[in-house]
């Protein structure tokens, strides 16, 4: 499971459609209505919030425009419209962490997509989180040696 940090514009097809099933399947899995995945890295931080399946719906929703604006048909019955959301914090060195694990993705599946962001040196983030300072969450797999 990969609960992007990103901004979801940059994922390709692939990446974009995975995202959005495995933040349903994240919604199961903060709800309890699933034994699979409860202790998974990627749900701490909405775990630790003061409100998580509002703010996995409000996940859900930027992943939604996002699949709308592409003319892809995600299901807007899945998720509840959030507005007045307070935001998650993500370290610097998380964000920079995931673009660049999510340029080598890009690397092997979307050539066009990764020529066009690998030059960017500032992602854009979620609009579900805010930056602060720090570098990659302890609960990441560090495999670029961060």
């Amino acid at each position: 499971m990969r609960i992007w940090s990103l901004h979801p514009k940059y994922l390709d097809t692939k990446g974009l459609v995975a995202l959005w099933r495995e933040a349903l399947l994240a919604k199961n899995v903060l709800k309890g209505n699933t034994n699979g995945y409860r202790n998974h890295p990627q749900l701490i931080r909405f775990k630790e919030s003061n409100n998580p399946i509002k703010h996995i719906h409000y996940y859900l929703q930027v992943i939604w425009e996002e699949a709308r604006k592409r003319n892809y048909n995600f299901n807007q019955d899945k998720f509840i419209v959030e507005k007045n959301i307070d935001k998650i914090p993500v370290k610097k060195g998380q964000l920079q962490y995931e673009f660049l694990f999510l340029l080598g993705k890009l690397k092997n599946r979307d050539i066009e997509r990764y020529k066009a962001y690998k030059d960017i040196i500032k992602a854009d983030i979620h609009p579900l989180f805010y930056l602060t300072e720090g570098e990659i969450e302890h609960w990441e797999k560090n495999i670029y040696g961060f």
